[in-house]
């Protein structure tokens, strides 16, 4: 008890230290003094994000949703806008062609006609990517990989087997384990027939 008293008061020392200064720290940071010391400007940039939203405004290419987007989607055949918002000479006679009678256009002109709204076909959306040559490709070159480490590990790394793992030390161990008794209730030993001198 004797040890515990300057203890006790060095750190109720250190407590009221650490009030004092948290105290005065607050008393610091919210006089006005110190607020109307920052330059206005200064102040204002840490405030608020205006000026990294500003100085960042080049480099970030967002999508404005609030514009109708052109999608190739199964799930919604007919897009917001057509394929093509800003058509050609040519393509723009040929939409004045389109408001007369279907039959005077050749199958070229409406495949066209159909380009112009429409990227992709069905067909052509739902044809497969040969995308998965090459997830497979990956995952086989760095199995392939895995398989030449653990090869190389096998011969330079590790040393040889122990001496511990021969089949005459595993009987000796064995039968010394028998002879102890190890776990004789539901372990080891009470697997072996102590009377016929046999594994149960």
């Amino acid at each position: 008890m004797i040890h515990a008293l300057p203890i006790q008061r060095h750190v109720g020392n250190l407590l009221r230290t650490k009030a004092d200064i948290f105290n005065n720290l607050n008393k610091m940071l919210t006089s006005r003094a110190l607020i109307r010391g920052l330059r206005p400007s200064l102040w204002r940039s840490l405030s608020s994000t205006s000026a990294l939203q500003g100085a960042h405004a080049k480099a970030v290419d967002a999508l404005d949703a609030s514009v109708p987007q052109y999608n190739n989607c199964v799930g919604i055949p007919l897009p917001d806008i057509p394929f093509v918002r800003v058509p050609s000479a040519e393509q723009k006679k040929l939409k004045e062609k389109e408001k007369g009678p279907w039959s005077s256009l050749s199958k070229e002109e409406k495949l066209s006609l159909y380009r112009m709204s429409f990227e992709l076909t069905y067909p052509e959306m739902r044809q497969g990517s040969g995308e998965w040559k090459t997830v497979v490709a990956g995952v086989l070159f760095f199995l392939g990989l895995s398989g030449l480490l653990v090869w190389w590990q096998r011969i330079y790394v590790y040393g040889d087997v122990p001496h511990t793992l021969s089949k005459e030390w595993v009987e000796q161990q064995t039968q010394r384990m028998i002879d102890m008794r190890i776990n004789p209730v539901e372990g080891f030993a009470s697997k072996w027939d102590y009377e016929k001198k046999q594994w149960k």
